[in-house]
């Protein structure tokens, strides 16, 4: 029996950039033609293109098969440990609501904010949501986003594309800063560097999101009619991400973003009314994809008992639990004490045999079962709590749990999957591959930095795993051509508009607005946006390096 020698990966098998580039590029577009144009299920489009990773590992990259498989299997464990169990545990959440009966009451007390579905749509989607990226990230903010947003009367596709185009600003400072944290940590720099020039980059974002979303929800009208609105919350979102990530609390960006959102929203209410709010209700509730979703019958307009305070608080409570239970975990000695207990596996076929691209003991030596420290747990103490306030009996609530288990099988397979071609890529060489490709522009680079952002949180689904990946090799073409820290920042801000692709996060969208299989029809609706809010990341970094914008870096 022959033992695998230490696997170290090689950036450039090929002995061309272009063609070992070319090669790693083969499992991306692979997923972008099934899933957008081919029309493949997700679980498909997934395998199909993971298999095609593992062909490009063995026969270019010279990764052994058994290592690919151990990579494949362990990447697969982890799409199901913590990814689907935390989107699991949020959709879990929201059935209490629905099975206890006070669904209707959220939705009654939402329009007490104010009765416009738009304006409703963007404090949900963009503060709320952004709220939500701070404390847990993992995918759990597009989950219960869409979730409330159909509960305001958003038709499902709608509630899903809304929620995914707002999950980009608040991504690089999500898990309460940890993907700056990450960036600067593998570059080797002081996180101070890149956390202002992160958050100068994605504040640009918040001055455009905003009507984005309008446009998206309610086309031209939602513009002509709410853009007071919409230009209040992008530049509150973005000031304050401008000030907050230029100082030591630089991890509390999104949250102090989008509190103070929140409350310059609701005063602003007070003194402004759009145009044409009851006439909204039916537009943004029309299907985006009647043949998905069925077609568009109007809610009956019913006489509604007045809310009291009590069933207002009631309504809320579940994410007044959510903000309370994450707020508390994420204090230093409480997150301390959930990371202790993360348990160390070593992973057969891997352990003491799988290198990084430094010659050093790859991270994927190990799977870390953190069973404490990731938000799944937090977000089923939150499932049970909520069922014992709302007085649901424990049999119908892990009925519920059971239930959604077997209507996310075929999501487990996507994410699964997804997650096993992005570590077979990392693993063997050819997420690297690309990037030492891009990195060879030279002067123009900098107007490229953000291209690798998006293509590794396109491929691995985490802003996180993006910065851990590629912020080594941005620092090192900064130590070349300059701009270090600027091309470090691009990395982690590119990343926000590739979350809304990945396909990791179509199968969140898609099973949590109850649609399993849809993610092809999402992909081809917000795709466009996610290259064009490219186009602009990559424009402004560019410029940044230039006296054009360079009065904006700290």
């Amino acid at each position: 029996m022959t033992v695998l020698a230490g696997f170290q990966p090689n950036s450039n098998p090929m002995g061309s950039q272009v063609l070992s580039a070319l090669v790693a590029m083969i499992p991306i577009i692979a997923m972008l033609v099934t899933l957008g144009g081919l029309r493949w299920r997700a679980h498909y489009a997934g395998l199909f293109s993971w298999s095609l990773a593992c062909i490009a590992a063995v026969a270019a990259y010279k990764m052994p098969v058994a290592m690919v498989a151990a990579t494949s299997a362990q990447g697969f464990v982890y799409g199901i440990f913590p990814i689907v169990w935390i989107l699991l545990t949020a959709i879990w959440m929201y059935q209490v609501t629905v099975i206890s009966g006070r669904f209707d009451d959220l939705r009654q007390t939402f329009f007490l904010i104010s009765d416009d579905p738009r304006v409703l749509g963007i404090l949900i989607s963009f503060c709320f949501g952004g709220l939500l990226e701070a404390l847990a990230g993992f995918g759990a903010p597009v989950a219960i986003v869409t979730v409330m947003l159909i509960a305001v009367g958003f038709s499902k596709m709608r509630a899903a594309i809304t929620a995914l185009l707002a999950n980009t600003v608040p991504v690089a400072f999500g898990a309460v800063g940890l993907p700056v944290l990450m960036a600067a940590k593998t570059a080797n720099m002081d996180v101070l560097e890149i956390a202002p020039i992160t958050g100068r980059i994605t504040a640009a974002l918040c001055l455009v999101i905003p009507f984005l979303l309008l446009a998206l929800m309610d086309g031209k009208k939602g513009l002509v009619e709410c853009w007071p609105f919409g230009l209040v919350i992008g530049f509150t979102f973005g000031v304050t991400k401008w000030i907050v990530s230029s100082s030591a609390l630089y991890n509390l960006t999104e949250i102090f973003a989008a509190v103070v959102s929140v409350g310059v929203a609701i005063a602003f209410t007070r003194v402004w009314h759009p145009k044409g709010s009851s006439e909204a209700v039916p537009r943004v509730g029309r299907p985006v994809v009647p043949s998905l979703e069925g077609e568009y019958v109007p809610a009956p307009v019913e006489a509604k008992e007045a809310l009291t305070g009590n069933r207002i608080f009631m309504a809320v409570v579940p994410y007044i639990l959510v903000i309370a239970v994450f707020g508390i975990a994420n204090l230093a000695p409480v997150a301390a004490a959930a990371k202790s207990t993360d348990i160390k596996i070593p992973w057969p076929g891997l352990s003491g045999q799988l290198m990084d691209s430094a010659g050093k003991a790859a991270s994927h030596q190990n799977y870390t079962f953190a069973w404490a420290s990731t938000p799944g747990l937090l977000l089923a103490i939150v499932a049970i709590l909520v069922a014992v306030i709302y007085k649901v009996s424990m049999k119908d609530l892990f009925v519920e749990l059971w239930n959604n288990v077997k209507k996310m099988k075929f999501t487990m397979l996507t994410i699964g999957s997804v997650v096993a071609l992005a570590y077979v890529m990392g693993d063997s060489g050819q997420t690297l591959a690309l990037g030492m490709w891009i990195a060879g522009a030279g002067a123009i680079y900098p107007f490229l930095a953000p291209i690798l952002g998006w293509i590794g949180v396109y491929v691995t689904g985490s802003d996180t795993s993006a910065n851990i990946l590629f912020s080594g090799l941005q620092a090192g073409v900064g130590d070349q051509i300059g701009h270090k820290a600027l091309l470090v920042g691009s990395n982690a801000a590119g990343g926000v508009v590739g979350k809304m692709i990945s396909p990791q996060s179509l199968a969140i969208a898609s099973t949590a607005m109850g649609l399993a299989g849809a993610e092809s029809a999402i992909l081809r609706k917000v795709i466009a946006w996610s290259f064009v809010l490219l186009a602009l990341l990559c424009v402004i970094s560019g410029l940044m390096s230039t006296p054009v914008l360079a009065w904006v870096l700290p």
